[in-house]
């Protein structure tokens, strides 16, 4: 028997986390707040050159890199974060009716205005494929958010996803149909070929103006997601679960499948 759902609640510590839907504890926090100086006056934000500078900087460590690029990507898919103050500065400040939650599980923040939780909005459909890139889940985030009042904008970001999704694995991202001719070429599944050119077809047809496809309905974009969520599955999480488990086979055994496959491929020659 499934767990009945615990909706977000500013009055619990434990509930189904607005972000992952995990039911688990969640952490409170209330906030302080520190007026921007005259030398900056606005709040500072990272974009795409930001992070591209970073990603070239010669006199960063890589670990330093890193962090750097992991923060500034979630800045740029929306999310909201906690970082320590490193500067020692005194807050005089206390932000009232304004709260904050993070969850055990993911770690992700939601933000309360009095007793309602106002980030992440309410999204429809199924969470995307964690092991998606980071930028294919904010469009599939940015899709479950406007699938009730746009069934069809949501249809076409998922049609962006699976575009970029194809880039991801090696193909040139510009057309869809291009994309999967090439990875059926190299032994794409039939049934993932078909997940995609569903998906390639009815986001195609939502942004045609003066075109309307009865069935790019909420249904059917809901449906979207999980064909998304099943192609990411067989294309990048099956594959680096075989190669995560065939890895760590012992060495001789590793060399003994390395020396058969030769012996095959020699002898599929004569």
């Amino acid at each position: 028997m499934s767990k009945p759902p615990t909706p977000p609640s500013i009055s619990a510590t434990a509930f189904d986390c607005p972000h992952c839907g995990a039911f688990t504890t969640q952490h409170w926090y209330k906030l302080h707040a520190d007026r921007i100086g005259e030398k900056e006056r606005v709040p500072s934000i990272p974009d795409t050159e930001v992070r591209e500078r970073i990603s070239k900087a010669k006199d960063l460590e890589e670990s330093q890199r890193e962090r750097l690029l992991a923060w500034i990507d979630n800045v740029l898919v929306g999310l909201v974060l906690l970082d320590r103050n490193q500067n020692g500065a005194y807050v005089y400040n206390d932000v009232g009716n304004l709260h904050l939650s993070e969850c055990y599980n993911c770690k992700k923040i939601a933000v309360w205005v009095h007793g309602s939780p106002v980030f992440p909005s309410q999204r429809a459909g199924v969470a995307p494929n964690t092991d998606l890139p980071q930028e294919l889940v904010a469009d599939f985030e940015e899709a479950r958010a406007i699938v009730d009042s746009s069934p069809r904008g949501a249809a076409a970001l998922m049609r962006l996803v699976v575009q970029k999704l194809c880039g991801v694995l090696g193909e040139k991202g510009k057309n869809i149909d291009d994309d999967i001719a090439s990875l059926v070429s190299k032994g794409l599944s039939p049934l993932v070929q078909k997940a995609l050119d569903v998906v390639r077809v009815i986001g195609n047809e939502a942004v045609h103006p003066g075109t309307v496809d009865l069935k790019d309905d909420r249904d059917t974009a809901l449906r979207l997601f999980e064909l998304v969520n099943a192609i990411a599955d067989q294309l990048i999480t099956h594959p680096r679960s075989v190669k995560e488990m065939y890895d760590q086979l012992p060495s001789a055994k590793l060399a003994a499948i390395d020396l058969r496959n030769e012996k095959a491929a020699g002898e599929s020659k004569t």
